[in-house]
């Protein structure tokens, strides 16, 4: 387990980056994150695998919300999503490893895999094998989480020596439909924390004064929240955790 440098903890992360569309900074951009780092906040950015098994940085499962093209990010290969742009902004839809060399240890990254599965089970590893390869070298403060502990137990046992971290939440139905109401039960728990290897728990902010999270920080485990949207929910989150992830206005 190797723990979370104090650098997560000295600054607010900007959630997909300091993202702004009415400045044209979309999500997940270069434009986003240049803005982060000139503010001084960390960076909490997003991977979706790609069709070549690159770590591409994007949100979403599908192209649909975010560009003018439809259907999976899986089902392209990387250098064709490199072309796509960004909806409200002039960025294309970047990889990890240029994402590295464009903030190369400036703030740190709270990097999140997503499920591209759909069902929080086990996967095939390749989104995991992807990101560990592209942060090999790489010297900067850098986490990496999921809402989906198979995917952090998987990077622990591929020897990973970056903090490792679980994404949680309520698991509501009305948020989360996709999942079988039996894995959000046992996942509402947090019941994998140990058994990933993780060293941190980012919780969701309205969920704060759940009882494992209250447990876990008696352990001495660092919490950090998503997603904070205004000075006052920050105020209020900040008397658990101890960072925060926000968006839409200045933390």
């Amino acid at each position: 387990m190797t723990p979370l440098p104090d650098a997560f903890f000295a600054r607010p992360i900007a959630h997909r980056g300091y993202h702004d569309k009415s400045a044209g900074r979309v999500e997940n951009s270069p434009a986003a994150f240049a803005a982060a780092i000139e503010a001084g906040y960390g960076i909490e950015l997003d991977l979706q695998l790609s069709a070549d098994d690159v770590a591409m940085v994007f949100h979403d499962d599908l192209l649909d919300r975010l560009t003018t093209e439809t259907g999976p990010v899986r089902d392209r290969p990387s250098a064709e999503l490199q072309r796509i742009v960004l909806m409200g902004g002039d960025d294309r839809i970047p990889t990890l490893e240029q994402v590295l060399a464009q903030v190369n240890g400036a703030v740190p990254l709270l990097i999140e895999l997503k499920d591209q599965h759909g069902q929080m089970g086990d996967t095939d590893g390749a989104l995991e094998q992807a990101t560990a390869k592209a942060l090999q070298g790489y010297d900067g403060p850098a986490a990496v989480m999921s809402f989906n502990p198979h995917m952090i137990i998987r990077l622990n046992d591929m020897g990973s020596d970056r903090p490792l971290g679980l994404v949680s939440s309520a698991w509501r139905a009305v948020d989360e439909p996709q999942v079988p109401v039996d894995t959000r039960a046992r996942l509402a728990g947090i019941p994998d924390f140990d058994a990933a290897g993780a060293s941190f728990l980012s919780h969701h902010v309205t969920n704060l004064d759940n009882p494992r999270v209250e447990q876990l920080k008696a352990q001495g485990v660092p919490i950090l929240c998503w997603t904070v949207r205004s000075a006052e929910q920050e105020a209020e989150a900040r008397k658990i955790a101890d960072s925060i992830t926000f968006e839409g206005y200045a933390a």
